[in-house]
């Protein structure tokens, strides 16, 4: 009988998710854009809700990409 180890959330509970920090947000991302999802990263449903705002907010206001065209 094989154990699941339970995965902890690479957020801390109480951290706030803030669409003007760039480097965490990109780690969210794939090479083309894409939002991650949540069974991937490894968040809480809420965390995942406030994660998507965030990048969406970021990608408004010209500090993410839409796209990436690198590719």
């Amino acid at each position: 009988m094989s154990y699941f180890r339970r995965r902890l959330s690479p957020i801390k509970p109480g951290e706030p998710i803030d669409y003007k920090d760039v480097d965490l947000l990109r780690k969210f991302v794939t090479e083309r854009g894409k939002i991650l999802p949540r069974r991937i990263t490894g968040l809480t449903s809420q965390q995942q809700r406030e994660l998507t705002l965030a990048i969406k907010r970021s990608r408004i206001v010209a500090l993410l990409p839409f796209i990436n065209a690198e590719g």
